[in-house]
């Protein structure tokens, strides 16, 4: 198991709401890619988990005890379970007789269609034991929602969103054991506007039901994703909207607000952890971790959110010296199209791995930024013609690097899976390789070199950087860190690795 992680991901922006009178700054208070979360509390302490899409380790967890500060202790799952192919978005936190469930969506591996599986652990951040699929239904079923009505468990999900028919919101009796669905699935609210309807969670206050939905686009630079209520007396419906919706939407700062969970603290308040885009880094940063008070006005009436401002330190970024056993939970990569290998040996990491043939951009071993204006660097201490350096990577067919190999130093790109060298310049053949790339506000990449046995740092690109926009994926933020290209007997070995934020 990974040790406990010592980098805290913290505040990322300003946030402005205006419902009705209210307008209140907020930060993000899980900062960097952190979309569709869901939360939960043990006692005093509180645990989220969120959307891994095509990284591994799948699902992030994270940790707190103000909800404002947390720190990631894990994963839902090291390896991806044997029936899923990819895509693990929106897992679902739920308590059932002290053991802890999580329901996901994945794509299944024999016909690549996102349905949801279920995993279970005697402890919130670690240990989860996968039982597959747990709802199966139609050309999608996605986004999990559980609700216990006066001791009868239920299972809600967004469907048709493949079909040519509005979208559901469907749900089903629960079993008591949190595995198997019981009965006939029904149907709690339909999209008979077309506007989406997705990331679902329910709550009861003075004798209604009230539906949290998402709608709208959610991902990428041209979303429009927003919150909005419909509520009950039967949980079964029919739900009638508010018609104040939205009432989380785009404000001076973040846009693209959306699913969320809900969580009371033990003074009797009720929060809702969601994700927004920072309108400055958008999909650079992706879908960052906010946090919004619930309140209610009027006894009978509709709930209004309250953003409360939260004083956070800025996040200076990482330090790696790859001292401790195991490398540090941060690190991600992608599943999909290579097999790393990496191990910490006398204070140095030693990164290789299978690489699928169709991949030109090699092993990536990353980390998630929390903003578009930071550097990287790292020290590569072997000599062999494998590429070995640094990464921003978007996507197998997305990334730029400066790499070691052989007697050179190379600045690549790939792009549309096509790799092209963009510089290169001789360096020493022994001797350690320093290794940096600055990325600025204007989405520019620049790359600089110093080997320890010849001169100072040279820069490898033009002054004015390689513009980097095409970096991203629609549904995730692109990740930087560490590169390995060569044969599955070689290995890239580094002294050090540090993100700096600027």
């Amino acid at each position: 198991m990974r040790s406990l992680i010592k980098y805290i991901f913290v505040a990322a922006g300003l946030l402005t709401y205006n419902f009705s009178s209210l307008a209140q700054e907020q930060k993000a208070v899980i900062a960097g890619d952190f979309a569709d979360p869901s939360i939960i509390r043990k006692d005093k302490q509180y645990f989220a988990v969120g959307t891994s899409s095509e990284w591994a380790p799948h699902f992030p967890i994270y940790t707190s005890t103000n909800l404002t500060d947390w720190k990631q202790t894990g994963y839902v799952f090291d390896e991806a379970p044997e029936w899923t192919s990819g895509s693990f978005w929106a897992p679902e936190y739920y308590l059932i007789n002290k053991t802890y469930y999580i329901y996901y969506t994945a794509r299944r591996k024999k016909d690549n269609v996102s349905y949801i599986g279920v995993a279970t652990s005697k402890r919130p951040d670690r240990g989860f034991k996968d039982h597959g699929v747990i709802i199966e239904h139609g050309k999608e079923a996605i986004d999990a929602f559980v609700y216990n009505d006066n001791g009868q468990l239920y299972i809600t999900f967004k469907a048709y969103g493949l079909d040519n028919r509005p979208i559901e919101i469907l749900g089903s009796k629960l079993s008591a054991d949190g595995l198997k669905l019981e009965g006939e699935v029904f149907s709690l609210f339909k999209d008979d506007k077309k506007i989406g309807l997705e990331g679902q969670s329910i709550i009861k206050k003075d004798n209604y039901y009230y539906l949290f939905y998402s709608a709208g686009n959610c991902c990428g630079v041209q979303c429009d994703y927003n919150v909005r209520i419909a509520r009950s007396k039967n949980f079964k419906g029919p739900y009638e909207d508010f018609s104040n919706n939205p009432v989380l939407k785009e404000a001076t700062d973040w846009k693209c607000t959306g699913h969320g969970t809900f969580v009371n603290t033990p003074e009797g308040k009720t929060y809702y952890l969601y994700h927004a885009y920072n309108k400055t880094t958008t999909v650079f940063t992706g879908r960052q971790g906010m946090l919004a008070e619930l309140t209610w006005p009027t006894k009978g009436g509709w709930p209004v959110f309250k953003a409360e401002p939260n004083s956070l330190a800025k996040n200076l970024g990482i330090t790696a010296n790859f001292m401790g056993v195991t490398p540090e939970d941060y690190w991600q990569w992608d599943f999909r199209n290579s097999s790393p290998a990496a191990k910490q040996l006398n204070g140095k990491l030693h990164l290789s791995g299978v690489i699928q043939e169709e991949n030109h951009s090699g092993v990536v071993y990353t980390v998630r930024p929390t903003t578009s204006n930071y550097e990287i660097s790292t020290v590569v201490t072997n000599h062999n013609d494998a590429q070995k350096g640094l990464v921003i990577y978007g996507d197998a067919n997305s990334a730029i690097g400066i790499a070691a190999i052989g007697d050179k130093v190379e600045l690549w790109i790939v792009k549309a899976n096509k790799r092209t060298v963009l510089a290169s310049a001789p360096i020493s053949a022994t001797g350690d390789v320093m290794l940096t790339m600055k990325i600025t506000p204007d989405l520019k990449c620049s790359a600089m070199y110093k080997s320890t046995t010849s001169g100072g740092w040279k820069t490898l690109a033009a002054e004015d950087g390689v513009t980097i926009s095409f970096l991203p994926p629609w549904d995730r933020s692109p990740r930087a860190g560490l590169n390995f290209m060569g044969n599955p007997d070689q290995s890239a070995i580094f002294s050090s690795f540090t993100l700096v934020n600027k």
